[in-house]
């Protein structure tokens, strides 16, 4: 056999090899959003509890006869990738580690408990600080005029959707200091783009709050602002280290 065919027929063996690598990790994360969906379908009513909770006294309806049905299984569903979120993302990192250095796996490895815990921050900031006076205002807003009666599908989308944003937006001083640590951002320019980052996070906030009401776009304008700002710092912190490793690396 020649150079040529033998390297083919490698290469070959390494597509395939990855190819089952991909498929058995795949199979991995569905079996495990399988049963955290089995679980959340134990605890669904627990779960709705939390999520109407923030509404008070307020009283919901569903006008289908397969509505509720459906809900159930938005919750589930949702409560189940949660879940089982950590889980597939170690399979994530473990697919694609054999091709990043010893340098990127650190970072990689670094980065991803950040991830969950600033999402985490960010759904708990939603569901405690801004759902309740949103929900207050909206529930409220036009009662002179007609008897509110909200359906429940409507009300867990609007909140499902609102403390999923809120989350992902709880990621921005992870992925700052992760675009910094790559050298695309640095503190400097950051800090010159301060008033366009305030304008930005109120269009933001306006955009997130399912409400028209500047007392709630101020309680999601403000955090997002606290964020950029701190994003400055861990954007300073990262440049300074680097130049810190920098300096104290031997010559070659």
């Amino acid at each position: 056999m020649s150079t040529n065919e033998t390297t083919t027929a490698e290469k070959r063996l390494t597509l395939l090899g990855h190819l089952l690598e991909l498929r058995n990790r795949l199979t991995y994360c569905a079996i495990a959003l399988v049963v955290t969906i089995g679980i959340s379908f134990i605890f669904a009513n627990q779960l709705f509890e939390i999520l109407t909770r923030p509404a008070g006294a307020q009283q919901f309806v569903f006008i289908e006869i397969t509505e509720m049905m459906s809900v159930y299984m938005k919750v589930c569903l949702a409560s189940g990738l949660v879940i089982a979120m950590p889980f597939i993302l170690y399979h994530i990192v473990m697919y694609i580690s054999p091709g990043l250095t010893r340098k990127e796996k650190r970072m990689v490895n670094l980065i991803i408990p950040w991830v969950g815990l600033m999402f985490i921050v960010g759904v708990v900031f939603g569901y405690l600080v801004l759902l309740p006076p949103a929900l207050k205002f909206l529930f409220n807003f036009g009662t002179n005029i007609a008897i509110p009666q909200i359906r429940i599908e409507n009300y867990i989308g609007v909140v499902t959707r609102l403390l999923l944003v809120i989350g992902l937006v709880f990621e921005l001083p992870v992925l700052i200091a992760f675009l910094a640590r790559i050298g695309i951002v640095n503190s400097k320019a950051l800090s010159k783009q301060r008033k366009w980052a305030y304008v930005l996070a109120f269009i933001l906030s306006a955009l997130i709050t399912p409400t028209m009401d500047p007392v709630n776009q101020t309680i999601v304008a403000a955090p997002l602002i606290v964020l950029y700002e701190i994003s400055i710092v861990l954007a300073w912190l990262v440049q300074k280290k680097k130049v810190e490793a920098n300096t104290t690396k031997p010559p070659d």
